[in-house]
């Protein structure tokens, strides 16, 4: 057995009911199947938890790295020092509020499970969603999209907690949504809910075009592999997409890490890839699109 180090034994002191990992493997945790371990790693299953946990974590001297399904996320060959905090399947919950439409769901759900909630329900306005991998949090923090639908269109507040564990809402206009972009990407707030205003419809329909988009989906992007979904952001004349296929890279390949054959503006773990790899296939992209179009394509991917 791996000895601990003197901050996982701290945490386990300060946390004893708290559901740890130590040295657990952040390829375990992200969809790209990449990472190094996290010295730490902490599932809160309540907003209280999560303060204490974050308490605790400003007391001991360290700032901890928040991750939902890590579906955004290129994590380290070498991991992690310190704590990383995982809400997937921990931070859980979704309710029917008295407003008409409108539901409360928490960080920790799958945007898939919310939209197949919404439906169940009657109401419309999340169908692009299902097939979004990530979860609410993660979703609110980047204004998770696709389809002509974004989250920042039906989110009407979020309850947020900052790095001392203190919870506060935010309203719409002080989310300050744009595209992929929310203001929570320049606070670090967390988001522990989120309130999604949706509109009554029909539930077949609704369970039709959900079908749709996942067909959709399914035809033109490779779900069959290790990915992190869009690798990088729209520029803002075109699509990344359109110029990397242009560029003759579709089936460009670094290491394990590679543009799809199926669509450009993926890039795929074709097995045994590292965060290494990735990155200098971005780079590389990035680097003939720019020389061919004049314009430096951004990553949409979060890399830690």
């Amino acid at each position: 057995m791996t000895e601990l180090t003197t901050f996982q034994r701290q945490i386990a002191d300060f946390l004893p009911e708290m559901k740890l990992k130590f040295h657990e493997p952040l390829s375990r945790h992200t969809s790209f199947r990449i990472g190094g371990r996290a010295e730490v790693m902490a599932f809160p299953d309540s907003p209280e938890e999560l303060s204490q946990l974050l308490k605790i974590a400003r007391e001991l001297g360290g700032t901890p790295w928040i991750l939902g399904a890590g579906t955004n996320v290129l994590a380290p060959d070498e991991g992690v020092q310190g704590l990383v905090i995982c809400l997937k399947n921990a931070l859980k919950g979704k309710e029917l509020l008295p407003t008409a439409g409108m539901i409360r769901v928490y960080a920790g759900e799958s945007l898939a499970s919310v939209a197949v909630f919404a439906a169940n329900n009657a109401l419309t306005g999340l169908e692009f969603a299902h097939g979004i991998p990530g979860t609410v949090g993660g979703g609110v923090y980047m204004n998770a999209g696709a389809y002509g639908g974004e989250l920042g269109q039906i989110c009407t507040q979020t309850a947020v907690m900052d790095m001392d564990g203190n919870l506060r809402l935010l309203s719409r206009q002080e989310l300050a949504f744009s595209y992929r972009n929310s203001a929570l990407q320049q606070t670090g707030d967390i988001v522990v809910w989120a309130d999604l205003q949706l509109e009554k419809g029909n539930r077949q329909l609704i369970r039709q075009t959900m079908a749709q988009l996942k067909e959709k989906r399914g035809a033109s992007q490779p779900l069959d592999l290790p990915s992190a979904g869009s690798a990088f952001k729209r520029p803002a004349v075109g699509y990344a997409a359109a110029m990397i296929d242009q560029a003759g890279l579709k089936g460009f390949r670094i290491g394990g890490a590679a543009v799809s054959q199926k669509h450009a503006g993926f890039v795929v773990n074709l097995g045994g890839a590292t965060a290494a790899d990735v990155k200098a296939l971005l780079e590389a992209v990035a680097d003939k699109v720019e020389e061919q179009n004049g314009i430096r394509l951004q990553p949409e991917i979060r890399i830690w």
